[in-house]
């Protein structure tokens, strides 16, 4: 299963692009975490996720990653997109078109009717990142 995510993941990522992870990452311990995250394309952002055990791990090494937080707000063309590992049912400029991505949810496609919200999950996304093109049309078709 790993291999074939991590060739999921390689095939759409590239060494120099960026990517936001939405949590539940690995699991596993931090030598299993550092191994597999050495494999991935890709500068890689993390924001927690409650799976993500290996983050407690004294041998997990935070250096392969840029950062990692509880949530964060990105902008796309001027447009702010929530980042958060659970979904939010009212976020921060909601109604003014801002964009809610999130994952946790593992086995449920895209159908809590939030308002500007898209689960980027691999399980529900064919097992592979989604980009923020496939986002944005993806969230422009659910609402």
């Amino acid at each position: 299963m790993d291999e074939k995510l991590i060739e999921n993941w390689n095939r759409k990522v590239k060494p120099k692009d960026e990517i936001y992870i939405l949590g539940d990452f690995i699991f596993g311990n931090g030598d299993k975490a550092n191994q597999l995250v050495k494999k991935l394309n890709g500068k890689k952002y993390l924001i927690k996720g409650n799976h993500d055990r290996f983050l407690k791990d004294k041998k997990f090494d935070y250096s392969l990653l840029e950062w990692v937080k509880d949530y964060y707000v990105i902008k796309q063309n001027k447009l702010p997109i929530i980042l958060f590992h659970y979904p939010i049912a009212r976020f921060d400029r909601q109604h003014y078109g801002a964009i809610h991505l999130y994952g946790h949810i593992h086995s449920r496609p895209n159908d809590l009717n939030i308002t500007n919200a898209y689960n980027v999950g691999v399980d529900v996304n064919n097992y592979e990142p989604v980009s923020i093109n496939e986002v944005l049309e993806r969230v422009k078709e659910n609402n």
